[in-house]
């Protein structure tokens, strides 16, 4: 990092916002060793069983034992690029869970529902809360594993397309979703965030919502200019 750079990012220490990192597994390990105490690391995908031969999986012990505590499961481009579908997420949710990491679990339609208007939306994500959340009896019988789930709203069709959902109705479906977790599944409190071409230019847009509990940043976690302006303007 340059001088100005590194200047802007200790600001970062002062931010009341929980911070967290998932970069490729190859990169977890060094990441954690630079020690920086303002971030927390997570981890961009994990496999659903412990042990067993499954050559080039990583595993929820392994990824504890490298000091991951957080997890992304169901990425829209692990359901597109490698036909992830709901139940093997459904595994991968469980089992994260089950290994006291805490899952941020991906839902959002594509363009051709988004087209179809805001019901055929709604539809879609419940569709998939129900087939992710499988087995929910397990989340709702442990109330300490509740505060280990986490979603977010990414609408695929704003997924490096440059242009993000209106704010709006990103704040209309998290809330749709917020609903079906507390009258279906009983998890109250679910924190829910916003992902699609999210930038230091309309982060603040999002965020001002109280009802949007954070953003899952893409493209621009790239940018580290970029990354200290939305950890600015989120607080």
């Amino acid at each position: 990092m340059n001088a100005p750079i590194l200047a802007d990012w200790e600001k970062v220490g002062k931010s009341k916002s929980e911070i967290v990192v998932c970069p490729p597994f190859v990169y977890i390990e060094r990441l954690k060793n630079l020690k920086i105490k303002t971030l927390k690391l997570g981890a961009q995908d994990i496999f659903w069983e412990n042990q067993g031969a499954y050559t080039g999986e990583i595993s929820s012990e392994m990824l504890k034992n490298l000091g991951v505590e957080y997890v992304i499961v169901g990425h829209s481009e692990r359901r597109k690029y490698l036909d992830e579908m709901d139940g093997m997420i459904n595994k991968k949710v469980l089992a994260g869970l089950r290994a006291g990491l805490k899952v941020i679990l991906c839902v959002g339609e594509n363009l051709i529902i988004h087209k179809r208007g805001i019901r055929a939306v709604k539809d879609f994500i419940k569709r998939q809360l129900q087939k992710d959340l499988k087995s929910s009896k397990f989340l709702i019988l442990n109330s300490k594993l509740r505060n280990h789930l986490m979603i977010a709203y990414e609408p695929v069709w704003a997924i490096g397309a440059g242009k993000a959902c209106k704010p709006e109705n990103a704040l209309e479906i998290i809330k749709f979703i917020k609903e079906k977790l507390d009258t279906k599944y009983k998890i109250q409190n679910t924190k829910v965030i916003y992902g699609g071409s999210v930038d230091g230019k309309n982060v603040a847009d999002f965020v001002k919502y109280r009802d949007v509990d954070g953003v899952l940043v893409g493209s621009a976690s790239l940018k580290l200019k970029e990354v200290v302006e939305i950890i600015k303007k989120v607080g």
